[in-house]
């Protein structure tokens, strides 16, 4: 263990304090803040509904639509789809490479982005997850503008959380907060260990 010096460590700590008040007493601004998570790494969709249960835990009423994601169940469809205040819809119908179907996954991007837009018109919504939505961008699915200005257009007070890799830069561009997710070691493409219950599925 470092050892540091105590009245060094409480001045900075004390400076540290006092900016960080500063920083919240002028962030004075409250609505909903649209928030996307992206990158290669792990994580993007467990993040999602990590604030899912956060949401939920306030008592708030939330809405899922999962794009690509169909082909098998999962343990937060599992979870989340029956609770109270929550509107669950698996949307998609598998990774895109196992469908190899163009005009059925434009099909079932449409048909998701409707439901997504029913939530996203509704102040009732508190939050709005829209996994793998940056997939269905990516490949082109759905039209990026009609899909900035839906987001644009929601209720002052909801939130919407994007999941997927490769973000646009419009979306980026138009989010309050954007977390990018980075690979430093991944157990299936390193390792070759199968994706498993409770972490992936």
């Amino acid at each position: 263990m470092t050892t540091i010096d105590p009245e060094r460590h409480a001045r900075r700590m004390a400076h540290k304090q006092r900016i960080m008040n500063e920083r919240i007493a002028a962030a004075d601004k409250e609505q909903g803040v649209l928030l996307v998570l992206t990158g290669p790494g792990k994580g993007k969709s467990s993040s999602g509904f990590g604030m899912l249960a956060r949401a939920l835990g306030h008592g708030m009423k939330v809405g899922v639509v999962q794009f690509i994601k169909g082909a098998f169940s999962t343990g937060e469809e599992s979870f989340f789809r029956d609770l109270p205040r929550v509107d669950y819809h698996v949307m998609g119908e598998g990774y895109t490479w196992d469908t190899q179907d163009r005009e059925r996954d434009i099909r079932a991007a449409e048909a998701a982005w409707a439901e997504a837009r029913r939530m996203l018109d509704d102040p009732d919504y508190a939050l709005v997850l829209l996994d793998e939505l940056n997939i269905a961008l990516r490949h082109g699915y759905l039209e990026l503008d009609r899909v900035l200005d839906d987001l644009q257009g929601r209720p002052a007070m909801q939130h919407a959380v994007v999941t997927g890799r490769h973000a646009p830069e419009a979306l980026i561009e138009l989010a309050d907060t954007v977390t990018e997710m980075k690979v430093v070691k991944h157990a299936f493409k390193d390792q070759g260990i199968k994706a498993q219950k409770g972490v992936e599925l």
